[in-house]
């Protein structure tokens, strides 16, 4: 009833409210992170064993330390942003479409870390020997610090996104949106879109391309399986109540 009464106004300021106590955490989070972030760098450089890195001007070491607090600072802080977006959102929503919203959150979040942890423990080692194959006696790799933490990141965030896939679509087929069976007639577009996106979100290389856009793949026809799942339930929860 409350929520009823609110004008725009009051929703703007709730939500500025909102975004301010999120900010401060995420900050928060980055300055607490950045205390620790010479042992994350020293993990972080673990796939390249014991190659030496350098940095190429006078502020590139300390900036790719911002960057590493930073993704620490998100991931320590993600708990208070999603918190703060639930209490935003969820006094419009309709009790399925919490449940939608709860469900999305949850296993989205368990789909990113499975997707980040597999990027960063497969995919990075497999790519760096890959590509540390093609030296030679006269030609040695020496990787810039910033480069490198780019293209980890890069990788990471791309297949933790990548993984979002199977959650998007199974609270699109719930809500109605999508349907399995119109996900399955349009597999040869979305396969060609798949490697498309995974040609503008990876490194620049082929190889990081298809390793991102196979996985990608499998998972849209997880997609699928899920959103004829939802279909059934939905086809269902209509027949009951008509």
């Amino acid at each position: 009833m409350q929520d009823k009464t609110m004008t725009f106004w009051d929703h703007v300021a709730e939500l500025r409210s909102r975004l301010l106590v999120a900010a401060v955490a995420l900050i928060a989070g980055m300055v607490a992170c950045f205390f620790f972030v010479e042992p994350a760098a020293e993990y972080i450089m673990k796939p390249v064993g014991d190659m030496q890195f350098v940095y190429l001007s006078p502020p590139e070491l300390f900036m790719s330390y911002v960057r590493i607090a930073l993704f620490g600072g998100l991931i320590t802080a993600s708990p208070v942003i999603l918190f703060e977006l639930w209490m935003f959102v969820h006094p419009g929503l309709s009790k399925r479409e919490r449940v939608s919203l709860v469900f999305g959150l949850f296993f989205g979040a368990i789909f990113f870390t499975v997707g980040a942890g597999f990027s960063f423990f497969v995919i990075v080692p497999f790519s760096l020997r890959f590509f540390l194959q093609y030296q030679n006696d006269a030609i040695r790799a020496m990787f810039s610090f910033s480069e490198y933490v780019g293209f980890v990141g890069s990788m990471v965030l791309s297949f933790g996104a990548a993984f979002e896939l199977p959650i998007v679509v199974s609270i699109l087929a719930g809500l109605g949106v999508v349907t399995g069976t119109g996900l399955a007639k349009a597999r040869g577009i979305a396969v060609l879109l798949i490697f498309a996106a995974a040609a503008i979100i990876t490194p620049p290389d082929i190889v990081s391309q298809v390793m991102l856009g196979v996985p990608m793949v499998l998972l849209f026809e997880l997609s699928i399986v899920l959103a004829k799942g939802q279909e059934k339930r939905r086809a269902k929860r209509l027949d009951l109540e008509d």
